[in-house]
């Protein structure tokens, strides 16, 4: 039998600033997916992150 074993992300609070038009945006998209603003806005970081251009070397 296979047990559960829980493991604690390591997250990091931050705050930012961004404009209003844009948060409404978001969280538009976010309710459309069914998901949380931080999840949503984490994977949108994460994609970026993952396509720099400076990555594709």
């Amino acid at each position: 039998m296979m047990h559960f074993i829980p493991k604690p992300e390591k997250n990091e609070v931050i705050c930012i600033r961004i404009d209003s038009e844009k948060l409404k945006f978001i969280d538009d998209v976010a309710n459309r997916n069914n998901m949380s603003r931080n999840k949503f806005i984490g994977q949108c970081i994460d994609f970026a992150l993952q396509n720099l251009e400076s990555n594709k070397n």
